[in-house]
């Protein structure tokens, strides 16, 4: 019974069980849709790339003149600061204390050019004059005293050692008062020009090196960059009374902290962001399709039923390799973009600078 009736039951379920697992595994899956669905292009034909919301003045990393350990910050997220405010500030002790050595050099080199300038001094008179009556003083009794024993060299009395000795201690006493003569002369003349002159480079030595430490203390304080510049006079540029504010866009050092001097590193970031541009990457294949002045819309990643308008401002004209990947396998990395800007407006709603957009740009005009 089991031969007849039942393994043949087995085997049948077996070839359904089969049958309807192969036309299920044939059928394809149902498809899914994504759960934020992609902007989508008003146009049909269009220009489409990757954008980025950045401040009208682009986004401007501070960073610091010297390596040190930061001592204060003054400003925080969100904060709008005038040009030339100061952002933080590192350990600024050593330079002080140089500064003090510095104003010290200075002070001793100002004296010593104001007593050269007010050389001779009167009150030095009567000394000058007492070396003088010394030296005459001293040279009669020299004298004097070789006089006496020339008499009575004839007696044999005294040696010629003795009397030679005597002759040289008088000439020798005649040198000196001439030195002394000399002196007084040289005292009365005053400075010397070139001594001046050595002892004024010497203090300009030294103002410039007591400069050099202000300045050095200054580039311990970063400060917010000016914002415009206008012509002035001679050719020169001042300026500019309109200042903007900045916003601080983002604060990544605390008080404590080290900081180095290395080229990119950004310490804090600012932007105006009175008006917001977005930098619109455009495929090097789509180059050749894009003019200036194309009407285009902005999309929000993640929103595709807002849309703002563009106008364009400027294209940057160097190709430079494409940074923001997709993941799409026909995604090369060696992909280029030219990169245009173009202004928005935000019609009242919030944007974010850093925030990535979809842009679409009208390639039927003409």
């Amino acid at each position: 019974m089991f031969t007849r009736y039942i393994l043949p039951a087995i085997a049948v379920g077996t070839l359904v069980f089969a049958l309807l697992q192969m036309t299920k595994a044939q059928q394809k899956p149902a498809p899914v849709s994504p759960a934020i669905e992609p902007g989508k292009s008003p146009y049909l034909k269009q220009l489409a790339g990757a954008g980025i919301v950045e401040p009208e003045t682009e986004n401007i990393a501070v960073g610091s003149h010297v390596p040190g350990v930061v001592s204060r910050v003054f400003v925080k997220v969100g904060d709008l600061v005038e040009p030339d405010q100061r952002l933080f500030e590192l350990d600024d002790r050593y330079q002080r204390a140089e500064l003090e050595v510095r104003k010290a050099m200075q002070a001793s080199s100002e004296a010593t050019v104001q007593k050269l300038k007010e050389a001779p001094r009167r009150d030095e008179r009567p000394i000058y004059d007492a070396k003088i009556l010394e030296s005459e003083v001293n040279l009669r009794d020299l004298t004097q005293q070789y006089e006496r024993l020339k008499r009575i060299a004839d007696t044999k009395s005294i040696s010629e050692d003795e009397l030679d000795r005597r002759q040289m201690s008088s000439e020798l006493a005649k040198a000196q008062m001439a030195k002394v003569r000399a002196d007084t002369k040289l005292w009365e003349a005053g400075t010397w020009a070139p001594d001046l002159e050595i002892a004024r480079a010497a203090l300009a030595q030294t103002i410039a090196q007591r400069k050099q430490t202000e300045v050095d203390l200054t580039r311990l304080t970063a400060k917010a960059p000016r914002a415009k510049w206008k012509p002035g006079p001679g050719g020169t540029e001042v300026p500019d009374d309109a200042r903007v504010k900045y916003k601080v866009l983002q604060v990544s050092i605390r008080p404590g902290e080290y900081v180095g001097a290395a080229a990119g590193q950004a310490l804090i970031v600012l932007g105006y962001d009175g008006h917001l541009h977005v930098r619109a990457d455009i495929d090097e294949n789509d180059i050749v399709r894009f003019r200036p002045n194309l009407a285009g819309v902005a999309k929000p990643r993640g929103n595709p039923d807002v849309e703002f308008p563009l106008a364009f401002v400027r294209v940057e004209p160097y190709v430079i390799p494409k940074r923001s990947l997709t993941g799409a396998n026909t995604e090369r990395v060696d992909t280029r973009v030219l990169q245009v800007i173009y202004s928005i407006d935000t019609k009242g709603q919030s944007l974010y600078v850093g925030q990535q957009m979809d842009v679409f740009l009208n390639a039927a005009e003409k």
